[in-house]
């Protein structure tokens, strides 16, 4: 059971959007063009994918 919770743990997910849409103001993470690129198409994708979801589940409530 120990290791069924631990691969069902979300909270490294969280912590990546956290970090994604925030600045790196300590020097933490490598800044190459090639990553800040990365980072930019994963906000684009999360905000779609939130944006689709929020939709679906309007639509679901609406449906008769």
């Amino acid at each position: 059971m120990g290791k069924l919770q631990e691969m069902l743990k979300v909270g490294p997910v969280f912590n990546y959007f956290g970090r994604v849409f925030r600045k790196d103001k300590d020097g933490k993470y490598p800044a190459s063009t090639n990553l800040k690129m990365m980072h930019g198409i994963n906000k684009i994708s999360i905000v779609l994918f939130l944006i689709a979801v929020i939709v679906m589940i309007f639509r679901a409530i609406t449906r008769e």
